[in-house]
């Protein structure tokens, strides 16, 4: 175990990923349960008001997510620098995402159906950094022999091929796919191939004229939504809480 710990990790200088990945972590779990206990009223937590003026942990994300970012990029792979730096970084992430979807709306929407969005992010970037964590390279890199590593010419058809296949997906509909698919290849295939979902660019270019095409997508896109929204919502209210649309100005 120690071999392989230090082999995987420490060797090649992944020490740093891990502690950001776990920092990451560390701090949305941290301030979910905050936010949670001050929304129930319980604990000696509350909001941050000076002067009025509620100020949202999104802030000091951002400055935490700059100091570790730029030291990251300053201190290298090794050394404690980098690894105190990481460590920032993932702390400053992790608030960040957490309320992504205030970002994205512009509104204080952490506890309404929108705020489901921040947890999607959050999960999504945590899957993304253990693949990163266990080898895995963008674009299907990774996957490439000694010989074509050696080709230049095979090598960037390849990383353009897998690309294709991450803008395919993108344009169907699947974000989750596509941005999974940079980093395993197979994955970007498969949400290529399949139906577009509706209301996607691919869905009204290619669909508009196709109503078997259409109708096979709606009918493909309802199944799977009512197969997998109920899980997927019970896991996010698990981890991020269930959300209350009449308290969706005040936390």
């Amino acid at each position: 175990m120690g071999h392989w710990w230090y082999r995987n990790i420490v060797e090649p200088g992944k020490l740093p990923l891990l502690l950001a990945l776990a920092s990451f972590l560390l701090a949305f779990l941290v301030t979910r349960t905050i936010t949670r206990l001050i929304r129930a009223g319980r604990g000696p937590f509350g909001n941050v008001s000076p002067g009025g003026l509620h100020i949202h942990h999104v802030v000091p994300g951002v400055i935490l997510t700059v100091i570790g970012g730029f030291g990251a990029v300053g201190s290298g792979r090794h050394g404690v620098a980098a690894s105190v730096c990481a460590v920032i970084f993932g702390l400053g992430a992790g608030l960040v995402l957490d309320e992504f979807a205030l970002i994205l709306h512009l509104a204080d929407v952490y506890w309404t159906e929108q705020g489901r969005q921040s947890v999607e992010v959050v999960v999504l970037a945590a899957a993304l950094g253990l693949l990163v964590l266990s080898g895995f390279s963008p674009l299907g890199v990774n996957d490439l022999t000694g010989q074509e590593e050696q080709g230049r010419g095979t090598a960037i058809f390849t990383v353009l091929i897998n690309f294709l296949f991450v803008l395919i997906a993108m344009f169907k509909g699947k974000p989750r796919l596509a941005i999974l698919g940079v980093f395993v290849p197979f994955v970007a295939l498969f949400a290529a191939l399949r139906l577009a979902r509706p209301g996607s660019m691919w869905s009204k270019r290619w669909y508009r004229r196709r109503p078997k095409s259409r109708a096979r997508s709606r009918l493909r896109a309802y199944r799977h939504d009512r197969r997998w929204s109920r899980l997927g919502r019970g896991f996010q209210d698990l981890i991020g809480g269930t959300p209350d649309p009449e308290r969706s100005s005040t936390r």
